[in-house]
């Protein structure tokens, strides 16, 4: 099957195709706003630039879209009959990125949330925001146990290290006959 648009008009097509600010993660933000969280945007210290960050919730956020990420059983996402072999080696690429950039957030100790264009279609759109809602609070709570685990493992520690100093203090006090 051949392209019905001539290569310069497809490359506009293309060109306009937005990654930040679009249409869902816009209702996204603006409907997590609404529920009081406060977040940055495209911060571009992570990894992958993720589309929503909630620092005081240790969580991020990416709003795909479900034909460039490939959402599987979506009725979003088919492989165009246009050049097939290109779109699908692309949305494969796309998600073995997604996959690294998950694993690089996560071991720096991120949680990851990711939420599909579908998924804010009108039907459907308050539970997925009350989900999205009760995650990022779980993550919240789960962030703020193990930091104070953390916390009180440090503790331990340096009262560990005070012990053996004093311990080390007498014995050297007592082999010069001080005590």
């Amino acid at each position: 099957m051949f392209d019905t648009f001539t290569a310069s008009q497809r490359h506009e097509i293309m060109a306009s195709v937005r990654s930040e600010a679009t249409a869902p993660e816009l209702i996204l933000r603006h409907a997590l706003w609404h529920n009081g969280f406060r977040y940055r945007i495209n911060d571009k210290r992570l990894p992958g630039s993720p589309d929503i960050v909630l620092p005081k919730y240790r969580t991020v956020l990416f709003v795909h879209g479900c034909f460039w990420h490939g959402h599987a059983n979506c009725s979003r996402f088919t492989i165009p009959k246009t050049n097939p072999e290109y779109w699908s080696a692309k949305i494969s690429h796309n998600k073995q990125r997604d996959q690294e950039v998950w694993r690089q957030l996560e071991s720096k100790g991120w949680a990851v949330i990711i939420v599909w264009e579908c998924q804010l279609k009108k039907t459907i759109r308050k539970e997925t925001v009350a989900n999205v809602c009760d995650e990022i609070i779980n993550n919240g709570v789960l962030y703020y146990k193990e930091k104070e685990e953390r916390k009180r493992a440090r503790e331990v520690y340096r009262n560990e290290i005070r012990v053996k100093q004093e311990r080390r203090a007498f014995l050297l006090k007592m082999s010069k006959g001080l005590v």
